[in-house]
């Protein structure tokens, strides 16, 4: 595959241009983006102390295993940095990414066992965790206050040169794959400042859009938005397309691209070379998986790969919507009709929805907290994908990155929010409903499949409407006046619930909606729950502890679903509650195909509430069962999934390269509509909403 690295257009900057760019950098100053040069200093001695103590680990084992003395005098480590460090744009407080590459007689087993002893037994380091079954095997600890991510790659080297080139492929050879990720990262960030025609521009642009994206909730590769490498390809991209531009320009250029392109077009800073070592690159042509990517953002370092595959078609859709935030903001500061604070307003999240999902996350205490959130967190974008899955695409999901914590419990707690609406266009019945309480079963079946549970670890998930947002996710604690919008979508969110009749009925029911405890109470402290001895739920079973996302006013119960790391709802069925078998019809429906449900059919709306007393031996869950006339349709997980067919007509080689740039000559003041190639993945059969366009809630 190739890619034309032919820019758009070779303007510099004009007095206006300059003027600007002193206004951002005045701007990024005073928001704290930059680490004072103490700081800078002491980093540096941390790293040289770092440095030390692997030169010293080597020479021990290389001692140790009965190597000559001339091997002990010559054995070395040498450290790198990656991430945001070595691209010189990290912050205050920001860690400190490091890859540690040792010779071949140093495995990995000895990282995590020998190296691990030795900074155990260090006074200046702290919180020391080892990952050695992450994706990326790593060591995470602070070093003089410093937080440090520490990975080890052991090359097929018996003594590593202090001048080692890593950009090279040759520290690939005989390598397994686990050292081939952990490589990446530096080997990554080499090329992309190799690769862009002015460091300076580029490392200032990608501070302030990193800044940006954090303010307005897309910064986070775990979510399914973009984390840094993904942000710093992007912004080298546009360096590249235009490399006279100064970071002003640079901001306005970067919306006005990402605003026009088109997805799936992979985002590429160089040709996709494949070598002959065999590692896996990517390449829709001959991996059908690859094809599935709604966001291709490739790394420029053999082995090429797609750095943001947890993007999915909502967070897709988020982020376009952000950059067309951007592209607005950035026009009128070139018009002086705005400053820079505008564009870095942050996103008001809670005023854009009217419904929402809120997941609790608790635990005994803060360790526990620590590690059964990022257990937790690290599966949310799953949820996200089942709801879409399973509502056909129809019903869209937003999920916030930003953690917040509810200081009146007593326990260690941690809630994370998704924001939900039907998907625009989509025309529905008064009164609809999606019920996603099978979904919201699968997911808390797989979530309690955790091997470190420990009793106190909970997980609860509610549907809550915009003014049930508990007030501790309000920096003030308390709601702040809505204020005026730049976005539209947000102003078309509210126009689509009355005009569609999206998820929610008339604004007095939702005044008037009855707030109900589910096992998590917003004022009661917590209680440690007892692991029930409860099969787990299958996921094709609808527990009727989620609700239904409704258009009905009467449904007006925040729903509650509590989980404990059995995989069941904690109100079992041999429970003999008679007025859960009043739901049966529901159930009943639900495996049904949507073309059997009558629309005319009740709907019984579920509201648990627990007591959280849990003294006996089955937790005490109540159900209030109220009837509804409303018509409902139920999309449940028995449905089967719409296959997306895949054309394997495959154009060639060029077209799939992306970013031809002789399709990118524009004129400044019309970019037009495409802003891409005139081919593009999405050419190839792939459906990137996988919802066929005859079915209708």
């Amino acid at each position: 595959m190739t890619t034309s690295n032919k820019p758009i257009s070779l303007a510099g900057p004009v007095d206006a241009d300059v003027l600007r760019t002193a206004q951002l950098n005045k701007f990024l100053v005073e928001a704290g983006l930059y680490e004072t040069v103490e700081e800078s200093a002491r980093r540096e001695e941390v790293l040289g102390e770092l440095d030390k103590i692997v030169k010293d680990w080597v020479k021990q084992l290389t001692s140790q295993r009965g190597y000559t003395d001339q091997m002990v005098e010559e054995a070395n480590a040498v450290l790198f940095t990656f991430g945001s460090y070595r691209l010189g744009v990290h912050g205050p407080g920001a860690d400190i990414d490091t890859l540690c590459v040792g010779p071949s007689y140093v495995n990995r087993e000895d990282f995590f066992i020998v190296l691990h002893e030795i900074l155990s037994q260090t006074e200046e380091v702290t919180h020391l965790q080892p990952v050695p079954d992450a994706h990326v095997p790593v060591m995470k600890f602070k070093f003089h206050g410093i937080s440090i991510d520490l990975l080890y790659a052991s090359v097929s080297l018996l003594v590593v040169p202090s001048d080692l080139d890593i950009s090279q492929e040759s520290v690939l050879y005989e390598i397994d794959e686990a050292t081939v990720r952990s490589l990446t990262g530096c080997r990554v960030a080499d090329q992309i400042l190799r690769l862009v025609p002015n460091i300076e521009n580029f490392r200032t642009t990608l501070r302030c859009l990193k800044h940006w994206a954090k303010r307005r909730g897309v910064y986070s590769n775990v979510t399914g938005f973009l984390g840094g490498v993904n942000w710093a390809l992007l912004v080298a991209r546009v360096c590249q397309l235009y490399p006279n531009a100064v970071p002003s320009m640079l901001v306005s250029r970067f919306f006005r691209v990402f605003t026009q392109w088109h997805w799936p077009t992979p985002v590429m800073l160089c040709a996709i070379e494949e070598e002959e070592l065999g590692f896996p690159v990517w390449d829709p042509r001959k991996n059908p998986r690859d094809r599935t990517h709604h966001m291709p953002i490739i790394t420029p370092a053999y082995p090429c790969m797609n750095s943001s595959y947890n993007v999915s078609t909502s967070t897709l859709r988020v982020m376009i919507e952000q950059f067309q935030f951007g592209n607005k903001i950035c026009q009128e500061i070139e018009l002086n009709k705005a400053n820079w604070s505008a564009l870095f307003e942050p996103f008001n999240f809670f005023e854009a929805y009217k419904n929402y999902l809120q997941v609790d996350i608790i635990a005994e205490d803060d360790e526990d907290l620590r590690l059964w959130k990022g257990w937790v967190e690290s599966r949310l974008r799953q949820l996200t994908l089942k709801i879409e899955r399973d509502t056909y695409g129809k019903l869209q999901c937003h999920p916030y990155p930003s953690e917040y914590a509810d200081p009146s419990r007593q326990c260690a707690h941690c809630s994370f929010f998704m924001g939900l609406s039907r998907k625009e266009g989509v025309k529905i019945q008064e009164g609809q409903a999606f019920d996603i309480r099978g979904t919201v079963d699968e997911f808390r079946h797989e979530i309690n499949m955790y091997m470190f549970w420990k009793p106190g670890m909970e997980l609860a998930v509610s549907h809550v409407r915009r003014k049930e947002i508990p007030a501790y996710v309000f920096p003030e604690g308390y709601r702040r006046p809505r204020p005026q919008r730049h976005v539209n979508h947000h102003q078309q969110s509210d126009k689509n619930a009355t005009e569609n009749g999206t998820l929610t009925g008339s604004p007095d029911g939702q005044l008037k909606r009855k707030l109900a405890s589910a096992g998590v109470d917003d004022t009661e402290p917590c209680r440690s729950v007892k692991r029930a001895s409860v099969s787990p739920v299958h996921p094709k079973t609808s527990s009727p502890l989620s609700g239904n996302v409704s258009d009905d006013p009467t449904s007006n119960n925040q729903t509650k679903v509590t989980s404990n790391a059995s995989g069941g709802s904690q109100n079992s069925p041999s429970s003999g509650n008679v007025e859960q078998a009043k739901c049966s019809s529901s159930s009943q429906a639900s495996e049904k195909s949507l073309d059997s449900i009558p629309s005319g059919s009740k709907c019984v709306k579920v509201e648990a509430a627990c007591s959280g007393d849990v003294t006996s031996k089955q937790a005490n869950c109540i159900s209030h069962v109220s009837d509804s006339t409303a018509p409902a349709v139920v999309v449940s997980t028995t449905l089967k999934r719409v296959a997306e067919k895949v054309v394997l007509e495959l154009v060639g080689s060029e077209s799939l390269g992306g970013n031809n740039a002789d399709l990118l000559q524009i004129t400044e003041k019309d970019m037009g509509n495409v802003l891409a190639e005139k081919v593009h993945f999405g050419g190839n059969g792939v459906s990137q909403s996988g919802l066929h366009e005859e079915l209708e809630v």
